[in-house]
């Protein structure tokens, strides 16, 4: 799998971060229905995959690629382990710092790239990349750098979009484009850079990341009331807030979507 050509990522819109990275905190903000839609089921499977693989450190240094305003980073240091995130957008990362403080949470926050991590080689025992792979220009960089600075037998956990049929009508036609039901602002995906399994476990095998398992990610209710809820969410009658408490991500043996999984570095020898 190669980066992605320029004709592609002009389409993306990852200027959302900065524009409006003071926002992620705001209950009332498309993005922030990553606390209410997607923490539950990742913060259960990262707890469940670090328990299983045993870890040995004492403390535990966690990663999050990516972290945008910290929503998730937040959950990590919770959990008991020693959190670094970072992001390419520095509001982002203000936002991130200022709630982290008024939740008297310690975790470090950088700004970089996912291609170019800023630091040393084995320095995590675990990293995290949740919905920031499809979002990538050179996705097969960033894999390896997660390689580099992940300990060997340390945990690579993720999750993004799979590139089939289902994913464009679902997460580009109706939650971007398709104003009946449309809640997410437009570009915020672009179809071309989903990931299928296939691929992501290619790009695993060549970074000495074995691959273990994918399950699928999808709504909790059926796929008619969640369309019901997202009418109402669109046409102002649910807030943001009233409709993440009626609408949940769940794991699923469907990867048709959304797929969640983790690897585990391979040990020098």
């Amino acid at each position: 799998m190669q980066k992605v050509s320029e004709e592609i990522y002009s389409q993306i819109n990852n200027d959302i971060y900065k524009t409006e990275g003071n926002r992620w905190w705001d209950e009332d903000f498309s993005l922030n229905l990553i606390k209410t839609l997607y923490n539950p089921f990742r913060v259960d499977y990262i707890k469940k995959t670090i328990e299983k693989l045993k870890i040995s450190s004492e403390v535990i240094n966690a990663l999050e690629v990516g972290c945008g305003g910290g929503i998730l980073s937040e959950e990590l240091a919770k959990l008991g382990l020693l959190t670094t995130g970072i992001d390419p957008s520095e509001q982002s990362l203000n936002s991130a710092i200022n709630h982290a403080k008024e939740s008297n949470l310690i975790i470090n926050y950088e700004k970089g790239a996912g291609e170019t991590l800023p630091f040393p080689n084995n320095s995590f025992d675990v990293i995290i990349c949740c919905d920031v792979l499809e979002h990538v220009r050179d996705l097969p960089k960033v894999i390896s750098e997660i390689s580099r600075v992940l300990k060997s037998g340390g945990i690579f956990i993720y999750d993004t979009f799979n590139r089939t049929f289902f994913s464009k009508i679902s997460a580009i036609k109706i939650l971007q484009e398709w104003k009946r039901w449309a809640i997410m602002p437009p570009d915020l995906h672009v179809w071309e850079m989903f990931i299928r399994p296939e691929e992501l476990r290619s790009l695993l095998k060549e970074n000495e990341l074995i691959w273990k398992e994918h399950h699928g990610i999808k709504p909790k209710i059926s796929y008619i009331k969640m369309l019901h809820y997202l009418h109402k969410r669109a046409i102002g009658e649910l807030t943001y807030v009233e409709f993440g408490k009626k609408f949940q991500m769940v794991e699923s043996d469907n990867t048709q979507m959304m797929y969640m999984g983790h690897a585990v570095k391979s040990f020098s020898l």
